[in-house]
């Protein structure tokens, strides 16, 4: 392969049929919004293009494209059962003992009734405690202030995602 070339999961992507890589994408992140104009662009040469495309999609999501993709993203400490991805995402809290976990429901239940919707964080990679302190950090925000955090931690979790989806075989 010589360093031009599109990397084999990046082609294999590239070339799904429109349903599938839909489909692929919505796994990824459930804003339709945010699928529709990733598909429209490609094919993608490197991975590169395909994360600015993402990034470039995010800056763009209406309030109501961002609240559908919060909308497929369960509370921290609570995985969606069945769901590896939000398993391995939510590592972090795993083995969190059971006072944090209760206290990161009451947070995720004080957040979410604040704010209307789920707290959403980047977990990859972060301890049950480093997901506490940042929604205890981040429940004294205004609305408008949260809303872009928001669109940010989508932005990073949506950039592994489609890492995970594009990885050669």
């Amino acid at each position: 392969m010589t360093s031009t070339s599109t990397p084999p999961g990046l082609a294999r992507f590239n070339t799904l049929g429109e349903h599938a890589a839909h489909t692929a994408l919505h796994e990824a992140c459930a804003s339709t919004a945010w699928a529709k104009r990733l598909l429209a662009t490609r094919p993608y040469a490197t991975a590169e293009d395909l994360y600015a495309a993402s990034d470039a999609a995010m800056a763009e999501l209406t309030a109501a494209d961002l609240d559908e993709a919060m909308a497929g993203h369960p509370p921290i400490g609570r995985p969606k059962p069945g769901d590896p991805t939000s398993a391995r995402e939510q590592r972090g809290m795993a083995g969190a003992s059971d006072a944090l976990k209760a206290e990161m429901l009451e947070l995720n239940l004080a957040y979410q009734e604040k704010f209307g919707h789920v707290f959403l964080i980047c977990a990859t990679g972060r301890t049950g405690e480093q997901m506490r302190d940042a929604v205890r950090e981040r429940i004294g925000n205004t609305p408008e202030r949260e809303r872009e955090i928001v669109r940010t931690e989508l932005g990073k979790i949506n950039r592994i995602r489609l890492a995970r989806l594009v990885e050669d075989d």
